[in-house]
C-alpha cells in the first residue's frame, strides 16, 4: 500500500528525491547531447522547471566554457537547475582542466561518463557541486556509490548515443534494490506516460535527450531535426563507427552504405594492449568530427545520433512545449 501511494504521489505531484536534490519542479534532466545542447535550450529548461545539462566538450576552449557557466548562473531561476557532462576517461585530454573551471565557477551538478568519477566527486564536493554518474549495470553503480556519487544515471538499452544493454525495467529495479542513492533513468522517454512508467519502476527522475533534438533552440540543421520527425524507433541502429563504443544513430542511407562495424584494421589493433588506447582516441576524434559535420552542415554524409524515443517527435517545437508534453 505504501509503495502504491508513493508512486501515485510521484506521478501526480512529481516530487521526488531528484526534485529535492536539484530544487526543481519536475524530476527531469534535459540530457547533455554533443553539439545539440546549448545555453538557450538550458535556459528554457530552467524556466520550465527542469534541469538542463551541456557536454563540456561542446566548447573548444576553457574560456568558452567559463563564459557559458557565467551566462547560465546569471540566467538561473527558481525551480530550475543546470550542470555539465564530463567525459572522464583518457580520450578526453581536456577533462582535468574542464573540471577545474567548473569547480572554480560553480554549477549545480556534473554528470560523469565513460570512466572513473573518483577525482570529479572529490573536487566537486569540495565546492558543493553534486555528481551524478552514468552507469549501465549494478557493478559500476555500486562502485560509484562507494566513491560518494550523489545519484546514479541508469543508462538503459533505449537510450540515445552510448546506451546500455538492459531494459529500463530490469536496470532500474536492480539498482533500486541494491543501491541507496537516487536512480535517474536515461533512455526510452518521449512522453509523460514514459516518465510515469520509469517512476513506477522505482526511478527518482529521468534524463531525456532525443526529444529535444527537434527543438527550435537546438543549433543543428533542419535536416537533422526533420530526420527525428521522419524516422522512428524502428530506424535506430547501433554503430561502432563514431567513438569505437557502440552508439545509436538514425539508419540513413549513408549509415547503411558505410556499415556499422569498425574496420578490419581497427579490430586487429583493438586487440593489441598497447595500441588499443590510441586506436580508440583516433576513432573518437574522427567520429566526433563526422558527427559535428552532419549536425551543422547540409551533407549527404549524415551520421545523426538519436534514440528510439524520437518515435514521439512529430514536429519542431520550442523547448518549453516539449517539456509541457513531458509533464502534462
Amino acid at each position: 500500500m505504501h509503495n502504491i501511494l508513493l508512486y501515485l504521489f510521484k506521478t501526480i505531484v512529481m516530487e521526488t528525491k531528484l526534485t529535492e536534490l536539484l530544487k526543481i519542479k519536475y524530476p527531469i534532466i534535459q540530457a547533455p547531447m554533443f553539439l545539440v545542447s546549448n545555453t538557450t535550450m538550458v535556459i528554457e529548461a530552467m524556466k520550465s522547471g527542469i534541469a538542463g545539462c551541456i557536454p563540456a566538450l561542446n566548447y573548444r576552449t576553457l574560456d568558452e566554457l567559463k563564459t557559458v557557466v557565467i551566462e547560465l548562473k546569471k540566467a538561473k531561476v527558481a525551480g530550475g537547475s543546470f550542470g555539465f557532462n564530463l567525459i572522464v576517461n583518457k580520450s578526453n585530454i581536456k577533462y582535468k582542466e574542464q573540471l577545474r573551471v567548473l569547480c572554480e565557477e560553480g554549477c549545480d551538478f556534473i554528470i560523469t561518463s565513460l570512466g572513473s568519477p573518483e577525482e570529479t566527486i572529490k573536487q566537486a564536493h569540495k565546492v558543493g557541486i553534486k555528481v551524478f554518474c552514468d552507469v549501465v549495470d549494478l557493478k559500476f553503480a555500486q562502485k560509484v556509490e562507494d566513491l560518494g556519487a550523489d545519484a546514479i544515471i541508469a543508462v538503459n538499452n533505449e537510450a540515445g548515443g552510448h546506451r546500455g544493454n538492459l531494459s529500463p525495467e530490469v536496470l532500474i529495479k536492480e539498482l533500486v534494490s541494491n543501491c541507496n542513492i537516487p536512480i535517474i533513468s536515461a533512455g526510452g522517454v518521449g512522453c509523460k506516460a514514459d516518465i510515469d512508467k520509469m517512476l513506477a519502476y522505482g526511478a527518482e527522475g529521468v534524463s531525456v535527450g532525443s526529444p529535444f533534438i527537434a527543438s527550435v533552440e537546438a543549433n543543428v540543421t533542419d535536416e537533422y531535426k526533420q530526420a527525428c520527425i521522419q524516422y522512428g524507433a524502428k530506424d535506430i541502429v547501433m554503430t561502432e563507427r563514431i567513438s569505437g563504443t557502440p552508439c545509436t544513430v538514425i539508419n540513413t542511407p549513408y549509415v547503411q552504405k558505410i556499415g556499422t562495424k569498425t574496420t578490419w584494421l581497427e579490430s586487429i589493433l583493438n586487440k593489441h594492449k598497447k595500441l588499443k588506447k590510441w586506436v580508440k582516441m583516433i576513432r573518437f576524434s574522427i567520429g566526433m568530427k563526422a558527427t559535428e559535420k552532419a549536425a551543422t552542415q547540409a551533407t549527404y554524409k549524415t551520421v545523426w545520433v538519436a534514440g528510439p524515443s524520437i518515435e514521439h517527435t512529430n514536429a519542431i517545437l520550442p523547448t518549453k512545449e516539449i517539456i509541457k508534453k513531458l509533464t502534462e
